[in-house]
């Protein structure tokens, strides 16, 4: 008999426990409210004004990286600090190549790139928050030359084409352009 009563306790106890840690669960106010999807909160809402304060930081960032790129491109510096200022992986990695192997070939770039770049779309509640750039590029002025005589390289175009890039806020909170591609073969 003495066993009975006190499994009897022990569910009483145990149906307790459990009534009270259930009870808990729903104090918070805002708890009430929210289904158990497990989805979290909705995305947030952004403001014309967060989108455009994003395209010009994107696009600064982007004239940045088109600066830093001539600049370490005529100075054949595969490792110039402006670089990474603006730019991130991939595509830092595959400008760094690019210059690096021009030096390696005994090239170099003489001239201005004129760019007139636009912003195609904004996307900040991506994780992380992008912006897609596009660009007309004029390379008539920009040329891959040799270093020791400045000959124009065999092969390397110029001309006026399309270029598109992505910026990429970091956590940090910079723009930075990670993504892009020359389309020489679509003029503008």
């Amino acid at each position: 008999m003495r066993t009975r009563h006190s499994r009897r306790w022990e569910i009483c106890l145990l149906s307790l426990a459990l009534l009270a840690a259930s009870a808990g669960c729903g104090t918070d106010p805002e708890a009430a409210g929210d289904p158990l999807t497990g989805l979290g909160d909705p995305p947030a809402t952004h403001s014309t004004a967060d989108e455009q304060a994003a395209g010009k930081a994107a696009l600064a960032a982007y004239s940045g990286y088109l600066a830093a790129s001539q600049a370490a491109s005529v100075r054949s510096d595969p490792r110039h600090p402006a670089l990474t200022r603006f730019l991130a992986d991939p595509l830092l990695t595959r400008e760094r190549m690019a210059i690096r192997e021009a030096k390696e070939h005994g090239a170099m770039r003489t001239g201005t790139l004129v760019s007139d770049p636009t912003v195609v779309s904004v996307d900040l509640a991506a994780d992380p928050p992008t912006v897609e750039i596009q660009d007309c590029l004029d390379a008539t002025g920009y040329r891959l030359v040799y270093a020791k005589d400045h000959r124009v390289v065999p092969g390397s175009r110029g001309g006026r084409y399309l270029a598109t890039a992505i910026a990429t806020r970091y956590p940090d909170g910079r723009w930075l352009i990670n993504a892009g591609a020359a389309h020489q073969d679509q003029p503008c």
